[in-house]
């Protein structure tokens, strides 16, 4: 069994801040923990506004407080999401998540994080990213 706590996990190396300081965010589970996908809590800063295209991964989101709202890009959809709202990213859904005010996430993707992922120019996470050391 893996058991492991938040508090404990934010002030580790598992806690990954993006390079543009809209989010932050602890991998509570990662690929080496060899479960098939990885589970993060994120939080997204206030005025945070982003687009984000996971080609190599699929994600699904559930906020656990906070507002704001993700457009899918090819469509020009706009999802009112809070507490409460799951959103999943099935297609590798370019899209744009704007925070109204601070926003706490619980993200799962598949496959796998390794762990020291950040977004890079396409808004996109690399299939094989550095492992945490």
């Amino acid at each position: 069994m893996i058991v492991r706590h938040y508090a404990k996990e934010k002030k580790s190396n598992r806690n990954i801040i993006s390079p543009d300081g809209n989010w932050e965010s602890t991998r509570m589970l990662l690929k080496d923990d060899n479960m098939g996908f990885s589970f993060h809590i994120t939080r997204i800063n206030k005025g945070a506004d982003f687009e984000m295209h996971y080609q190599n991964h699929l994600e699904s989101v559930y906020c656990i407080s906070g507002k704001g709202e993700v457009e899918t890009l090819d469509d020009n959809q706009v999802y009112q999401i809070e507490a409460g709202t799951l959103y999943i990213l099935d297609k590798h859904d370019k899209h744009r998540l704007h925070a109204a005010e601070p926003m706490v996430m619980a993200c799962v993707f598949n496959p796998p994080l390794n762990g020291k992922e950040v977004h890079n120019d396409k808004g996109a996470y690399e299939l094989y990213a550095d492992a945490l050391s």
